[in-house]
């Protein structure tokens, strides 16, 4: 086994998808327990079926690089869920469920009326549960992949102390001076980012996994907001680097493969927990 993934690793297209794994693995991580302390733990769902009906409507007019329609839509929608979702009249959870219910269908719909592939079927199952796609990417893509990633870990790392005091009271951080507004709108162009990079990883149906287990298994160890978050970047990558590899010796999905590893995870650091006491 271990002469056979030695073999796998020579060819540059594994270790493209390992550093993108990863990447996507790193940057959902660390948003993930922002998310799931505010209590919009599913928001990831709702950007990715936002984004599969981007690529719907990018599919349509023939547009090759999605990128340039996919990333704007998801962003616009990122902000308007996060900035707009706990004052509207439409709550933020609500808001979620309506706008991936309606971009899913709305998706599919376009999809089939001006369909141009062949195989529709497998193109939207490939879309919802990912794809090979990951292990074809082209140096250009890997390139992008890395600036991106890096450029959410600097934000990230940078306003982490504005980001905890939005994140645990956003009223004291107003009270206190802070902008949370526009950390709120850091926040959601951050995470639409890192849900159009993980769309070829583990598709639109299981994003979430990659942002809720990792900081769910943290939270059932640790108590501190640093505690929680470096051990949730380390948990993801882990569980990324297990799946990726798994998928390419056993020749299963790789991003179902990457959700069993964190479910799994998640079930050893939560029995672990009730351990600890």
């Amino acid at each position: 086994m271990i002469g056979e993934l030695a073999l796998y690793l020579s060819y540059p297209f594994v270790r493209y998808a390992l550093i993108v794994g990863v990447l996507i693995a790193l940057c959902s991580s660390l948003l993930g327990v922002t998310l799931v302390l505010k209590r919009f733990s599913f928001i990831g769902d709702g950007l990715s079926h936002v984004a599969f009906g981007a690529i719907a409507i990018a599919s349509v007019l023939n547009i090759t690089n999605e990128m340039l329609i996919v990333l704007p839509i998801t962003v616009l929608s990122a902000v308007l869920l996060l900035r707009n979702g706990q004052n509207a009249k439409i709550k933020g959870d609500a808001a979620i469920a309506m706008i991936s219910v309606g971009a899913l269908a709305f998706g599919y719909l376009l999809m089939n009326i001006f369909s141009t592939s062949s195989n529709l079927s497998g193109d939207v199952c490939s879309t919802l549960f990912g794809s090979a796609s990951i292990l074809t990417l082209s140096s250009r893509q890997v390139i992008l992949c890395i600036i991106l990633s890096l450029a959410v870990v600097v934000m990230f790392v940078l306003y982490y102390n504005k980001i905890f005091a939005v994140t645990f009271d956003e009223n004291f951080a107003k009270a206190a001076g802070t902008n949370a507004d526009g950390y709120n709108l850091l926040i959601a162009v951050m995470i639409a980012v890192i849900i159009v990079l993980a769309m070829n990883l583990v598709g639109s149906l299981l994003i979430s996994a990659l942002v809720i287990f990792p900081a769910l298994s943290s939270l059932s160890i640790f108590k501190s907001f640093k505690a929680v978050t470096i051990s949730s970047a380390v948990l993801s990558v882990i569980c990324a680097l297990t799946g990726i590899i798994v998928s390419i010796l056993a020749g299963t999905p790789v991003g179902s493969t990457i959700v069993a590893a964190d479910v799994l995870a998640f079930g050893i650091c939560y029995f672990a927990g009730k351990a600890k006491g």
